[in-house]
């Protein structure tokens, strides 16, 4: 991790600009926030994962950026909704354009605040884990809301202060880690489970129960490192013949037959009929002319008969 790093980021739709970059952690590509982040969440959520153990939940539409001093995190908040939970560390101060907020510990227990702007413009505040110090950037007026407290400002002055009701909301993500694999459900090395092969040997039955029913194309994008020039005025491009575009799709194996083709059944002989039993029958079986008779049997039998006469 670089030292000024803040944490990994994961979203549904987000676009990050500023000091980033993009590192590989158990075998997937994670963003890395560093000091300068800025951060667009155009919707759905995002979820910060810091490195000293917290977590931050972003609900969007969202706009906010991040800086960091050795322990000390400060996220300046434009508009959207954050919720953040930390054990510890770091010290979290959120900005926004009139009010500043600092988490505080009650009992060294952990940290639960959400702050944010509701339909109206108005900034909620809620402390559902330890309390919450406000301070008012023009005025300097401070104020404490207790843990559980939920409270509305309008136009962020403390003199507006009423109860909030709960008019924002932000829950924390989980985590979209890859479940892990039992001894018991290792494969063979191509991607097939042991006990689905000694179950049922066939590839493509296998392969049609691991396949999910609507399967869509993913694409990834890689783009190079940004580069944060403090002393510049216009910082420097990137140049987009380095940027990688990756479409993952499963490749489905070639249909595999086994069995057995039969033709029709050939149709079997006549049988032969049966030895008469009576006497004329036998008498007719004597002078009935052979069934296989040539043309030189029958001039030979013409012949006999002219002699016989």
């Amino acid at each position: 991790m670089p030292w000024d790093a803040v944490g990994t980021i994961d979203g549904d739709d987000i676009v990050v600009s500023g000091s980033m970059s993009v590192d590989v952690i158990n075998g997937r590509h994670r963003t890395i926030l560093r000091n300068g982040s800025d951060v667009r969440v155009r919707t759905g959520t995002a979820r910060v994962d810091l490195i000293e153990g917290g977590q931050i939940s972003i609900c969007g539409p969202a706009h906010f950026s991040v800086l960091k001093s050795a322990t000390n995190l400060t996220v300046a908040l434009e508009n959207g909704t954050i919720r953040a939970r930390i054990e510890r560390e770091p010290t979290l101060t959120i900005y926004t354009a009139l009010i500043q907020a600092h988490p505080i510990s009650i009992g060294d227990g952990p940290q639960d605040i959400l702050l944010g702007f509701d339909a109206a413009g108005e900034v909620c505040i809620k402390a559902n884990r330890g309390a919450i110090r406000i301070e008012q950037q023009l005025t300097g007026q401070t104020m404490v809301v207790p843990q559980t407290g939920d409270i509305l400002l309008a136009n962020g002055q403390l003199e507006t202060l009423r109860t909030g009701a709960s008019q924002c909301y932000c829950e924390l993500e989980t985590a979209k880690a890859a479940p892990t694999m039992q001894p018991d459900q290792v494969g063979n090395g191509d991607g097939r489970n042991k006990n689905a092969l000694d179950a049922n040997p066939d590839p493509l039955t296998v392969f049609a129960e691991k396949l999910p029913a609507k399967e869509q194309p993913i694409y990834e994008v890689y783009m190079p490192p940004l580069i944060y020039d403090a002393k510049a005025k216009v910082q420097p491009g990137y140049d987009p013949y380095l940027i990688v575009l990756v479409r993952r799709v499963r490749v489905r194996p070639a249909l595999l037959f086994r069995g057995r083709v039969e033709g029709e059944v050939a149709p079997s002989s006549a049988p032969a009929k049966p030895a008469p039993t009576t006497a004329a029958g036998a008498a007719q079986a004597k002078t009935a002319p052979p069934a296989n008779d040539s043309f030189a049997n029958r001039v030979r039998s013409f012949v006999r008969k002219l002699w016989s006469h």
